[in-house]
């Protein structure tokens, strides 16, 4: 039950995240920064992709993925519908690795020693990441309500 809710909550979210980069008026928006945001939606899409990519898809899927965190963060005007294409991506990616655990894969130590403080297991670190992705949504949402104008 926990997979298929875990599986639920990405797709469900990574799809808003698509849903999110499609609603800019003007895709030059993505990439717009103002004031104290430094961050624009493109780089934390970016970031988010790479994040679950590494945390799931590597450790977990054993995908073979590389991460280049600081190109999450420097790469500029990669182009909406490339963004589109590696959520995507990114869903079948989790949906797989999710799909190859068993109950006792969730409950066992998560393969990186202290990823996040409060906990170890698969279960808690996907707890966590399904959080962090939530969290820079809610970023992406503000970005995008108040600068795509």
């Amino acid at each position: 039950m926990l997979k298929e809710s875990l599986k639920s909550l990405f797709t469900r979210d990574l799809n808003k995240l698509k849903s999110e980069i499609e609603q800019y008026q003007d895709e030059k928006n993505i990439w717009r920064i103002d004031k104290n945001i430094a961050n624009p939606a493109g780089n934390l899409c970016l970031h988010l992709v790479g994040n679950l990519n590494t945390f799931i898809g590597a450790e977990l899927g054993k995908t073979g993925y590389v991460r280049d965190r600081p190109l999450e963060f420097s790469l500029k005007d990669v182009p909406r519908a490339e963004l589109i294409r590696k959520v995507e991506a990114t869903i079948e990616v989790v949906n797989n690795a999710i799909d190859s655990l068993s109950e006792q894969d969730l409950e066992s130590d998560y393969p990186q020693s202290k990823v996040v403080e409060g906990g170890s297991s698969v279960a808690f670190i996907l707890m966590h990441l399904s959080t962090h992705l939530v969290y820079h949504l809610g970023q992406i949402n503000y970005h995008r309500r108040l600068l795509d104008i």
